[in-house]
């Protein structure tokens, strides 16, 4: 015969069962329900991708991202289901020639995709170009040594490649801001006016921030930019400044001794009082010529990746800041 316990505990035990399962299905519906009130799913590869996307979609976009909040995109890995997942999706916002993983991913899923390589086609020479003048105006050496020394520098510091980094130039962020808007309109016209009301709204404040940089960088005492490596030159192109990196494009790549020195001169030739260093990657070598010439480290982000509390706009007032600082502006 059974006993009276065992009969209650089972009876308790199947009521949490329920219970559970009850709970378990309201939060299924719940997620399901959020899944219905989205019109599209945007992959996005990058912070500053995600964040136009997520300006634009607001409440009708769910915005996934391909790699976690964080990481440094160059070298980032796509997981397996990622990668899985980026078929079902409506369109995937990415820069070729910028993180292998992607470019390959793309290819082996046949996702659509919204490229924003053509803007880095159509102004990327401008920047380089404005780069080379730099370099020419600024890099007075001995004649004795210049040969030498622009030999061994050139071999480390060559960009090898176009900047990719066009959202340091609000202007830019802003066309391919206008790109998404077609994009997202095309994919789901019903929704098209909403997208075009949330794009204007996000124009605004580009053009708010471009404003910002253009009057608070006008008037400073110096205009050259130090960076740990080259990721500003279009920031360097629109508002007139200067950028010379420790290294090239390659965030992970070491200075050479003779980039080191021509650095640490130029620093002392231009009075500079500041270098500039990125959270994500290693301020070693900034920090070595900063000490050795006796100047400040600031950080200046290629906003590549942010925190949780920091949204694009956020970090683009805080570059601001840095500069005005560094560059003694009034």
């Amino acid at each position: 015969m059974t006993s009276p316990r065992i009969l209650i505990t089972g009876s308790l035990l199947g009521a949490l069962a329920l219970a559970g399962c009850s709970a378990a299905d309201s939060e299924t519906d719940s997620d399901t329900s959020a899944a219905a009130n989205t019109s599209l799913t945007v992959g996005t590869a990058f912070y500053p991708l995600q964040y136009v996307a997520e300006r634009i979609g607001g409440d009708l976009v769910a915005v996934e991202t391909l790699i976690s909040a964080g990481v440094e995109p160059h070298d980032a890995e796509l997981s397996p289901k990622t990668v899985r997942d980026m078929q079902s999706m409506d369109t995937v916002l990415f820069l070729s020639d910028f993180q292998p993983a992607v470019d390959d991913a793309m290819e082996t899923t046949g996702a659509r995709g919204l490229d924003a390589h053509h803007i880095i086609d159509e102004h990327g020479a401008e920047e380089a170009e404005h780069e080379e003048e730099s370099d020419h105006d600024d890099h007075d050496h001995d004649e004795e040594t210049e040969t030498t020394e622009e030999e061994s520098s050139h071999d480390d510091h060559d960009h090898g490649s176009l900047d990719p980094h066009f959202w340091l130039d609000p202007t830019l962020l802003a066309e391919y801001a206008d790109d998404v808007l077609a994009e997202f309109s095309e994919l789901d016209p019903d929704n098209a006016e909403t997208y075009s009301a949330n794009a204007s709204q996000l124009l605004t404040d580009l053009d708010a921030i471009d404003a910002s940089y253009s009057d608070g960088l006008a008037t400073c005492e110096r205009r050259d930019i130090f960076v740990g490596h080259e990721a500003f030159g279009y920031l360097a192109l629109a508002y007139d400044l200067t950028q010379e990196g420790l290294a090239g494009l390659d965030p992970e790549a070491e200075p050479s001794p003779a980039r080191v020195r021509e650095i640490r001169d130029m620093v002392e030739d231009t009075g500079a009082t500041t270098i500039y260093s990125e959270s994500e990657v290693s301020a070693d070598a900034a920090e070595a010529v900063a000490e050795d010439v006796g100047v400040d480290v600031l950080v200046l982000s290629p906003i590549e990746t942010v925190a949780d509390d920091e949204d694009y706009l956020g970090v683009m007032e805080s570059n601001l800041e840095a500069l005005r600082t560094g560059l003694g502006c009034s």
